[in-house]
């Protein structure tokens, strides 16, 4: 795995919000992305589809120059207080809120 800018990995990311919108029929969706503790960091999407507000993420490390690199090829869905670790890709994560989300 290699460093990469942040702006680079939002830039990938922007560039599939219209085909992800249409392609899971969703209300809104933006880019998600948090400073977790120490080195780690966060950058996934935020949706909103049937009316309840998303989070998925995958967690990056930072290194000191600033640049990220996936820490693991593990999503998260979030959901006020609930969360679903460990989902090998964002497809999957998307098959699970399509067959409803346990909050």
């Amino acid at each position: 795995m290699t460093y990469e800018s942040r702006e680079a990995i939002i830039g990938s990311m922007s560039n599939k919000l219209d085909m992800i919108l249409n392609t899971y029929e969703l209300e809104e969706i933006g880019i998600f992305e948090e400073q977790g503790e120490g080195n780690e960091y966060y950058i996934g999407y935020t949706l909103r589809k049937d009316d309840e507000m998303y989070m998925i993420h995958t967690p990056y490390e930072k290194n000191g120059e600033g640049l990220l690199q996936p820490k693991k090829q593990e999503w998260t869905i979030e959901l006020n207080d609930s969360e679903i670790h460990g989902i090998s890709s964002f497809e999957e994560a998307m098959k699970k809120l399509e067959s409803g989300f346990e909050h």
